[in-house]
């Protein structure tokens, strides 16, 4: 990121420039700044964009070899096209020797970095990886937008709303927005203003329908579960997801038998350093056979849906009042 500020405070561009990576949040944002940066605002004639993988290679060269029409460069800017895994080989071979005045500018989220084109662009400028953020990227970019707005927020309720919203930053920003038009005559923003309201993710309300399950609260998961059906998730989604859920519990459960703490465990599995806590403490509310009895179940249960046996909703309501049952089972037993 370092080197694409310094090409925007310089002038300096490179030919080619490549954004990529899941965090499209940071993606866009840089890329309206390059564009931004090398060309005039609302110059139509100079400033060409395409999307998608139906974008003809030979029209894009064909383009590119076009003078620009009173302006120093032609800019192209090429999102999700695709080409960066399959079918970018022409625009490889053109990068090798680009018109001087045509400047590219690609914005994809996924990449392979052994495709020719991949190789070209770095070759020809530059290309940046744009992957989620951490734990303290976020809360720092949070308290900055929260100051910003002439408020303040508790060290709690910070983690309370990236609890809510996940790490993606797309949704925070708009998360934020409906925080702050909620909050607009206030100075401070409480727990229960976020609460009020800030949309839980979908992993957040899996996390709580797997916390009702550890507690053999079987009518409240299943609540959680037709709330989710409510909101048009389709069942084997939500069913991949508690599969997922159990998979990272059982990884947590035999990481902390290890003795590894919190922060260690968030980094084997991925999980944030404010999620990781809440894992290990669920993960103790099962037994490890639970676990994975739960998991082989969920594994069972695509099986059956995907081979006509079983309905998928039903499938997953009778699968969630197994693991309710196998939890209680496990809780009476202990002393």
């Amino acid at each position: 990121m370092k080197q694409l500020l310094e090409d925007i405070k310089t002038g300096q561009f490179r030919q080619a420039y490549l954004l990529y990576g899941q965090e499209a949040y940071l993606r866009n944002q840089y890329r309206d700044r390059l564009k931004a940066a090398m060309a005039q605002e609302g110059d139509t004639m100079n400033v060409s964009s395409f999307q998608g993988k139906d974008i003809n290679p030979a029209q894009i060269i064909d383009l590119a070899e076009t003078m620009p029409f009173f302006a120093e460069r032609r800019v192209i800017l090429i999102q999700d096209s695709g080409w960066f895994k399959k079918g970018g080989d022409a625009l490889a071979d053109y990068l090798k020797a680009p018109s001087p005045t045509a400047f590219f500018l690609f914005n994809e989220a996924e990449t392979d970095k052994r495709s020719r084109l991949f190789k070209a662009v770095k070759e020809a400028g530059c290309a940046v990886e744009f992957g989620e953020q951490d734990e303290t990227t976020l809360k720092r970019w949070i308290l900055g937008r929260v100051k910003k707005e002439s408020k303040m927020i508790s060290q709690a309720g910070l983690e309370l709303f990236l609890q809510k919203t996940g790490s993606d930053m797309e949704n925070i920003d708009r998360e934020l927005e409906k925080l702050f038009c909620y909050t607009l005559k206030k100075d401070v923003i409480t727990e229960a203003d976020i609460e009020a309201v800030c949309t839980q993710q979908l992993s957040g309300k899996i996390f709580d329908m797997i916390e009702a399950v550890a507690g053999g609260r079987q009518k409240e998961a299943l609540e959680l579960y037709y709330d989710l059906l409510a909101l048009k998730e389709p069942p084997m989604r939500i069913l991949f997801l508690i599969g997922r859920q159990f998979s990272l519990l059982v990884q947590v459960k035999e990481l902390r038998a290890k003795g590894y703490d919190n922060r260690r465990i968030g980094e084997k599995t991925g999980l944030r350093g404010f999620i990781a806590g809440k894992y290990v403490n669920q993960a103790s509310r099962f037994e490890m056979s639970s676990l994975k009895e739960a998991l082989a179940d969920c594994v069972k249960t695509d099986e059956a849906v995907k081979n006509g046996r079983l309905n998928d909703r039903l499938g997953v309501e009778m699968l969630i009042i197994r693991c309710s049952g196998i939890s209680g089972r496990e809780t009476n037993r202990r002393p």
